[in-house]
């Protein structure tokens, strides 16, 4: 297994620490450990709060076929453009499929139909398994898995963030897709979580009980969750990850280590664009579109 670099990754940004709740976590250290693993299990599943309703911006695709179904009891809710072979596209953490809109028209233009939906507490998709702003990587592998289901075999799926450690989640559990490219992708929770204590000065006896918590949640250990792992025990289809050097929200390193251990897998590196505008750059997107199509 490759490992992410500690040293040169970037903290996490998708949370806050205010200097009470590290002041918190430090006396809990010492006096109820198991307390604090609590909090920061409950931080740690807490999605940030996003607007309902996100700006449109220009060349959004015009709305596509609406479609809704039941995820293990939950609603998820999509949109679908096109006719051809399938192209899923998968939001990350706090996401919402909007993000991807910039994928929607080039590839209906080569031929293909574009299937993009909102994870369970995402978006307009119904809460998931543990309430409104709460989910998980097995729980976003299971809405991708059930969209596939619904709409037909995967030529393709794109997949950002934390939606690229659920869909070689997916892959693993036997979800068959043609290839995949993977936009800024978190390698390793069990990274996160490391960052995740260090940003809110979670010290180990509190981590400790953190992470059997995640792992109880999530029925599995994260190792399991881990991407370069995963890829050293399935054979990946053809791969293409494009991760920005300046991604303050999943280091670079994560993207790099993934590569270094799927078999084929293409990484192109890019500057200036962060976590998000990578997901809107026309070069980013005409790479992308261009190694679906082959």
């Amino acid at each position: 297994m490759v490992s992410v670099d500690q040293k040169k990754s970037t903290p996490v940004r998708l949370f806050s620490a205010p200097t009470a709740v590290r002041a918190t976590f430090r006396v809990l250290e010492h006096a109820a450990p198991a307390v604090g693993a609590r909090w920061a299990e409950r931080i740690w599943f807490t999605l940030p709060r996003t607007r309902n309703t996100p700006a449109a911006r220009p060349g959004q695709p015009a709305p596509g076929e609406a479609f809704a179904l039941d995820v293990d009891g939950h609603r998820v809710v999509g949109e679908a453009w096109g006719e051809g072979p399938v192209v899923y596209l998968m939001h990350g953490w706090a996401g919402r499929r909007e993000q991807l809109a910039s994928f929607v028209t080039p590839l209906v233009a080569t031929g293909h139909r574009v299937v993009a939906f909102d994870t369970p507490s995402h978006g307009r998709s119904a809460p998931g398994r543990y309430g409104p702003r709460s989910s998980s990587i097995p729980e976003f592998a299971a809405a991708l898995t059930a969209v596939v289901a619904r709409h037909g075999p995967a030529q393709a799926v794109i997949a950002h963030s934390m939606g690229a450690t659920a869909t070689a989640v997916a892959l693993c559990d036997g979800l068959p897709v043609g290839r995949i490219a993977l936009l800024a992708p978190m390698a390793s929770p069990a990274s996160h979580a490391r960052q995740f204590a260090a940003m809110f000065n979670v010290a180990e006896r509190t981590h400790r009980r953190l992470v059997a918590r995640i792992e109880r949640r999530v029925g599995a250990p994260m190792h399991h969750l881990d991407a370069p792992l995963l890829g050293r025990g399935v054979a990946m289809p053809p791969t293409l990850i494009v991760h920005d050097r300046d991604d303050t929200s999943v280091p670079v390193t994560e993207g790099e280590a993934i590569a270094a251990t799927w078999t084929g897998a293409r990484l192109h590196l890019t500057s200036g664009l962060g976590h998000r505008w990578l997901l809107r750059d026309p070069a980013v997107v005409a790479e992308v579109v261009d190694f679906v199509r082959r």
